[in-house]
């Protein structure tokens, strides 16, 4: 197979779709805790969210899942999906929802290039939450890739987002 094929500027992740045990308890999580809009559901057995208006960001559906336990963790499969924010206030807002609903973040980064928050939803499934700092910020190594680290992220600093505003 050839390798130089590129896929075209301008291509997005459209939607991630997952299979959930429970429905209501997934909705819970992204509609309810995360602050996706509902768009249309299918029946008691599929819902589709969305940011800003879009058909849908994110499929559930129990067609296969019903009741059934989470995916082993040792296995191949969805490692997370990433939610992308568009400002560190935003990302900032999102943090402070979890803390007040003592919902459990399993760990936080500053990449470099974004700073991350990251969690499970009700299945099991990893979530990011992430934003990405300005492309002028980033670093490069010697051969020109982006230059990508793993360090604590300020969450004290983050959450500082909120005072600034009052």
């Amino acid at each position: 197979m050839s390798s130089t094929y590129k896929v075209p500027d301008g291509t997005t992740v459209g939607h991630i779709h997952l299979k959930v045990a429970d429905l209501d308890r997934a909705l819970e999580f992204y509609r309810d805790l995360l602050g996706f809009e509902l768009t249309t559901m299918y029946g008691n057995q599929a819902a589709f969210l969305s940011a800003g208006g879009y058909h849908h960001h994110i499929g559930l559906n129990t067609w296969h899942s019903k009741d059934g336990p989470p995916a082993p963790r040792n296995s191949a499969g969805l490692y997370h999906t990433a939610f992308l924010y568009p400002t560190r206030k935003d990302l900032a807002i999102i943090l402070k929802r979890l803390i007040d609903n003592n919902y459990p973040i399993s760990g936080t980064s500053d990449h470099g290039v974004s700073e991350a928050i990251y969690l499970q939803d009700p299945d099991g499934n990893g979530v990011e939450l992430y934003r990405d700092r300005p492309k002028e910020e980033w670093e490069y190594t010697a051969d020109g890739s982006v230059k990508m680290v793993t360090e604590s992220l300020d969450l004290q600093g983050l959450l500082q987002e909120l005072e600034d505003e009052e």
